[in-house]
């Protein structure tokens, strides 16, 4: 993939935007519509929303044209790495969104985020939203088992406008997951998103590494900020790298032993985080993490 594949083209956003808003899509108009259609229908504040098109072939270009949205495009996929960096190229905001297209983002989400971004007050931070899903996988920063709908055809838009905001959940530690907002200013220091994980397997946990060793250490899940996550199948559409041991080689420890021990991901929400605790488990973890990087088998 040369760079030069990827073209760009301003929009006409009009106004001061709150959020920059960036979106990947890979040939999944009726999740980006529908994704698109809640930022615009269920956001307290006025944002930007920057497509990155990979490919288009469904009608994704034309529809992204006839919206005036600012977007980039590439004629093939050039995975999500290549595709955030290409949109944020395109950010009028100092604040960035990053978001998958198969997102529905619940009234206020906005909100919710910018009020915590202004009581940190400064712009080292990692902030989510939380996500809503109709399936349990291994993630435990989202609220799941909760199913709307498996997909745009049918999904339960009114059941889930009427519910969402009562379902319990608290502040969680971490961050990572998309809904992410970060600075701008954060992310060209840290250069965005690793190219070398393209197509993008492992490029999130990297993403944080690269934060927490630039300084970061607020990591925030926010319970309130609320969207609905589909889990489409994009991913199994891509020839995926091999981002686990590509975390391990690059860092020298793995991407649990970095959730578990320095981001505390998914645990209750206890403020700025601290070094990891150099105890016995600690380093035996890292005798573990060690040895599976010299000896993967």
């Amino acid at each position: 993939m040369k760079i030069e594949e990827i073209t760009f083209t301003p929009g006409g956003h009009e106004g001061k935007a709150i959020f920059s808003i960036l979106i990947p899509t890979w040939n999944s108009l009726q999740y980006l519509k529908l994704c698109i259609g809640s930022i615009r229908k269920n956001s307290r504040f006025n944002h930007q929303i920057i497509v990155h098109v990979n490919e288009g072939s469904d009608g994704t270009s034309e529809w992204v044209k006839n919206q005036a949205l600012d977007h980039s495009y590439s004629q093939s996929n050039v995975g999500v790495c290549y595709a955030f960096n290409a949109a944020a190229t395109l950010a009028k905001s100092d604040f960035l969104l990053l978001i998958d297209d198969d997102n529905y983002l619940l009234p206020d989400w906005d909100l919710y985020l910018w009020e915590e971004i202004q009581k940190i007050g400064h712009g080292y931070f990692a902030v989510s939203g939380t996500k809503i899903e109709p399936r349990v996988t291994l993630n435990n920063c989202v609220i799941a088992p909760l199913s709307f709908g498996a997909s745009p055809e049918e999904f339960n838009e009114n059941e889930l406008l009427e519910v969402f905001a009562q379902i319990p959940f608290a502040d969680w530690n971490g961050s990572s997951w998309y809904p992410l907002a970060v600075h701008r200013n954060l992310w060209n220091i840290v250069g965005g998103l690793s190219v070398e994980f393209t197509p993008g397997m492992y490029s999130d946990p990297d993403f944080m590494m690269k934060l927490w060793q630039a300084g970061v250490r607020y990591f925030k899940g926010v319970s309130k900020s609320r969207s609905y996550h589909f889990i489409s199948r994009s991913v199994q559409r891509v020839k995926k790298n091999e981002g686990r041991k590509q975390f391990l080689k690059k860092w020298g420890i793995s991407n649990s032993t970095f959730r578990r021990y320095y981001l505390h991901m998914g645990e209750p929400f206890t403020g700025y985080l601290k070094e990891p605790e150099k105890n016995t488990d600690f380093k035996l973890r890292l005798l573990r993490d060690r040895l599976k990087a010299f000896f993967p088998f």
